[in-house]
């Protein structure tokens, strides 16, 4: 059957640089997604390749619910004599981030290409990779005759859309997933390429837009200001009630929480093992410097402090088109990163109830959420699969494995969170330094990805094996 790096090699490469092509953003960026096809093209390239490399007794479903993106399933029974094991899910997705601009010359979103070992293009690494790996896995354990448990595979096409959909697909596949004694998801980071890596929890999200309005039309500039209120000035206020503008430290206590001692400690441990690499992954312009000096405190920044980013904007005409006008409104997109534990929809609830409260000077101000993910904090690690993980990540990477949180939301973990409380979690993954998920230029490592697909096959060998207690 081959080893795994051939395995991704010959058969995985091949079929990741064929849907990198496929434009298949998610519904909260195309609108027309069902009419446009390109998710079920991309669910179709995917079922098509796990029938070609199936695992004996393997079934396959594309679950296509009514006014709901479709949603690839597949269960593989355990392997001979591993019947007793405890299930196994394993979760990744399909759709992706829209284009983005900014591409280096010779890349492109939906243009593969190869470079020194990087696959390049959108949704390669976020989060394509997942399935190919899943079922890779599998197969590399029936080769060597190592024991699995019963696997139920959800790949789901609407996460970067907050997983909208997902909760209807899990309740209609609830019987089928069973209770799941181990979860693994493939959607997370790493923070290096040396060893692997396991989530500790993930931020929560509220996503929305702040409008500012303050004339019915716009006027000119010399004529208004001075009397009407510039509603940029306005939403630069608003947007201080949130967060500090000279440290960006988010200042209301509702959207905060205390960090645990242990998060702390390996956020330390984190910081030591990955020095200035913690912010030297990112392309600052010369001259720029992180916003804290403390390494550890940019690692606990990341991933369990709430911060707030301007992610959009609309009302505000290009330079080369602006006209001396004071205009009549300004839109936001803002996202607000919220602790892991802190619950999505009261932390949006309060952001409105803050930004609308008291306008000055009598503007129209309103603010829509339309996403409130909560995030997600693991339950604390089972020893055999510390173990597993750590004597994995030495066998393949040479170097034991690392703990952090990530700052991104996987809404599938805290409805698995929920759903599966005494379940034991492996969420890893293969976004890593400069691989600028959801950015422009993204790649997936391979000989990284290749390692940790041995990896997850080793823990799911050791999570076949009888334990006592």
């Amino acid at each position: 059957m081959g080893s795994i790096p051939d395995f991704w090699n010959e058969a995985i490469v091949p079929a990741l640089t064929d849907y990198i092509r496929i434009p298949a953003k998610s519904p909260h960026f195309d609108g027309e997604w069902a009419k446009n096809g390109h998710i079920d093209a991309a669910v179709t390239l995917a079922a098509d390749w796990c029938r070609r490399h199936a695992i004996p007794g393997m079934t396959l479903e594309i679950l296509r619910l009514p006014g709901r993106t479709p949603l690839l399933f597949i269960e593989v029974p355990a392997s001979p004599g591993a019947e007793q094991a405890g299930p196994v899910l394993v979760y990744g997705h399909l759709d992706k981030q829209p284009e983005m601009t900014g591409w280096a010359e010779g890349l492109g979103p939906w243009t593969p290409v190869m470079r020194d070992g990087k696959l390049y293009g959108r949704g390669g690494a976020d989060d394509g990779y997942a399935v190919f790996a899943a079922i890779a896995t599998l197969r590399a354990l029936r080769g060597e005759g190592r024991p699995h448990a019963r696997c139920a595979i959800v790949i789901e096409c609407c996460e970067e859309s907050g997983s909208q959909d997902l909760p209807a697909c899990l309740e209609a596949l609830g019987a089928r997933i069973g209770t799941p004694e181990l979860v693994v998801g493939l959607d997370s980071g790493c923070g290096n390429y040396e060893q692997l890596w396991g989530t500790t929890s993930l931020r929560g999200l509220v996503n929305g837009v702040l409008t500012v309005e303050v004339l019915t039309e716009g006027v000119h500039s010399g004529d208004a200001s001075g009397v009407v209120a510039e509603s940029f000035r306005i939403a630069r206020q608003l947007l201080d009630r949130i967060d500090d503008s000279t440290t960006g430290a988010v200042r209301h206590p509702a959207f905060h929480v205390p960090i645990p001692r242990e998060r702390v400690e390996q956020a330390e441990r984190a910081a030591a093992v990955l020095g200035e690499a913690i912010h030297g992954k990112f392309p600052f312009v010369p001259g720029m410097r992180p916003m804290a000096a403390a390494l550890d405190e940019l690692v606990l920044n990341r991933t369990w402090r709430p911060m707030l980013s301007v992610t959009g904007a609309e009302g505000l005409p290009a330079p080369a088109n602006a006209g001396n006008v004071l205009r009549p409104g300004t839109a936001l997109a803002l996202s607000l990163r919220l602790p892991p534990p802190l619950d999505g929809q009261s932390a949006g609830g309060k952001l409105k109830d803050i930004l609308e409260a008291d306008p000055p000077l009598g503007a129209k101000v309103t603010f829509r959420y339309g996403q409130a993910a909560t995030g997600w904090h693991a339950p604390r690690v089972a020893p055999w699969l510390e173990r597993a993980i750590d004597e994995a990540s030495v066998r393949h990477y040479g170097k034991p494995a690392m703990w952090m949180g990530e700052g991104g939301t996987i809404p599938f973990m805290a409805m698995l969170g929920e759903k599966f409380p005494r379940a034991q979690f492996l969420i890893t993954g293969v976004l890593g330094p400069h691989s600028n998920a959801h950015g422009p230029n993204e790649f997936l490592h391979l000989p990284y990805a290749a390692k940790l697909t041995a990896c997850v096959a080793d823990v799911l060998a050791a999570q076949a094996q009888p334990r006592s207690g």
